[in-house]
């Protein structure tokens, strides 16, 4: 699956970008950490479901223990997590103050730049391959349709084939044979069924077989 391209226009007039057109990427989903060790366990693993969750867990907990004593944790050849404050200024340093002037604590990902594996902007682009999501739309539009279509063929084959079946009678002598031509021998069945009353049941089963 490729990465999924929004085209917008800008509708900011006071910006020099006014009227222009822009990409950003699309999502199709937010992948929840359950539903990525369960990938992981199927995506050639020795592992079951609950073993990598497991690790997971563990792997989660003792990154954050170690950011929070401030130190930065490379995760494998992805990139590299760490921490960084937001604070406002003091006019001395004397007057700066841990608990007042620190505003927030952010986790900061640097995805990796080394020649293993370099995940920076211009390496990433060359990786990635982009779709329009509006050709992604249109696409869908188009199997759907034809999918229907189909489906609405092969109702009306069904539909027209619907009288060619002559299921067995119950009851070969109650003369009741369903006709196999949509109704055309309704007529001559019902003049066997009358001749069958009056004439004993003898020419009213000869009007059915016949």
């Amino acid at each position: 699956m490729p990465v999924l391209i929004k085209v917008s226009q800008n509708k900011n007039d006071k910006t020099a970008a006014f009227g222009k057109w822009y990409g950003r990427v699309v999502s199709t989903k937010t992948m929840s950490y359950q539903e990525l060790c369960k990938h992981m366990s199927e995506h050639n693993s020795v592992y079951g479901e609950d073993v990598c969750l497991g690790v997971a867990n563990k792997l989660q907990n003792c990154m954050l223990e170690q950011l929070l004593e401030g130190k930065k944790v490379q995760f494998g050849e992805l990139g590299v997590f760490y921490l960084s404050v937001k604070s406002t200024g003091a006019n001395k340093e004397e007057d700066f103050n841990l608990g007042v002037n620190i505003n927030g604590l952010f986790l900061c990902f640097a995805p990796s730049r080394t020649d293993v594996n370099n995940l920076s902007s211009k390496m990433l682009k060359k990786k990635a391959a982009f779709m329009n999501i509006k050709d992604l739309i249109e696409t869908s539009k188009k199997s759907s349709g034809s999918t229907e279509s189909g489906n609405q063929g092969s109702t009306e084959n069904q539909g027209s084939n619907s009288g060619t079946v002559t299921p067995e009678p119950s009851n070969p002598s109650s003369g009741s044979v369903t006709p196999s031509n949509g109704g055309s021998n309704s007529g001559s069945t019902e003049s066997g069924n009358q001749g069958g009353n009056s004439g004993g049941g003898t020419s009213g089963d000869s009007g059915d077989m016949n």
